[in-house]
């Protein structure tokens, strides 16, 4: 049984297979995974001895061997984030528009928290948006950049920003907010439960909110918990060699 005072986050990190279970629980191990395990389950009145059983009944169907983006390249890292996740959100986004907007004008008058959804959703694609565009042009291609240049012991990039825990303060905060508009997107949807007799665009649209979440936590937690930790610590590593 694995130890109840390690992080979320270090669970998350050590067992890629917990993060279903954190799911399941409702536990964060993105934004707010810094949390022991413990003190996570007491604030969601959750069992301690119930989670860690899940955990260890999920270490025993996992995948005996699923890539450690701990330890990965960062460029791997980096076109696998932007392959499957930002390539998702851009896709997935437009689509939970229309199907909220089909949603509002079909029930939007006798359910008032449809609009402030439809609202909550435009919002997030608003600063999703913007942040993948900073990650893809900007902080992705330095660090990139970066690891190729200690590799190779080639020039250190150049960098409009001073050093790179500056962007990634950035993109962190900017993680916490899209963290927030999800989560009132997860309140004002009553954690994407639909309403006796809904229809079934209803049900898509709800479906495509819950696997949107469940993408955009996988995704922060690879950013968060890996990408930039480890970015931090290449640059750091590479600025001592060249003095």
């Amino acid at each position: 049984m694995l130890d109840a005072q390690k992080t979320v986050r270090e669970i998350a990190l050590e067992q890629p297979h917990s993060i279903r279970v954190f799911e399941h629980f409702g536990i964060d191990y993105c934004c707010g995974g810094r949390q022991p395990l413990s003190e996570a389950c007491i604030a969601r009145e959750l069992s301690v001895d119930e989670v860690q059983a899940a955990l260890d009944s999920a270490a025993t169907t996992a995948d005996p061997s699923p890539v450690d983006w701990s330890q990965a390249p960062l460029q791997e890292l980096i076109e696998h984030i932007v392959a499957k996740h930002h390539s998702y959100v851009k896709a997935e986004l437009p689509r939970l528009a229309t199907l909220a907007r089909k949603v509002v004008n079909r029930h939007g008058d006798t359910q008032a928290h449809l609009p402030a959804l439809q609202n909550a959703i435009a919002q997030l694609d608003e600063e999703l948006t913007r942040h993948l565009a900073k990650e893809e042009n900007v902080l992705f291609p330095y660090v990139a950049a970066l690891e190729a240049a200690m590799a190779s012991g080639g020039v250190i990039p150049d960098a409009c920003f001073g050093n790179v825990a500056n962007p990634i303060a950035m993109m962190t905060s900017e993680h916490e907010t899209a963290g927030a508009i999800l989560g009132d997107i997860d309140r004002l949807s009553d954690h994407f439960v639909t309403p006796v007799g809904a229809c079934p665009t209803y049900h898509a649209f709800y479906d495509g909110l819950r696997e949107f979440e469940l993408d955009l936590h996988q995704h922060i937690h690879l950013e968060n918990n890996i990408l930039f930790p480890r970015a931090i610590l290449l640059e750091t590593s590479t600025m001592s060699a060249a003095m």
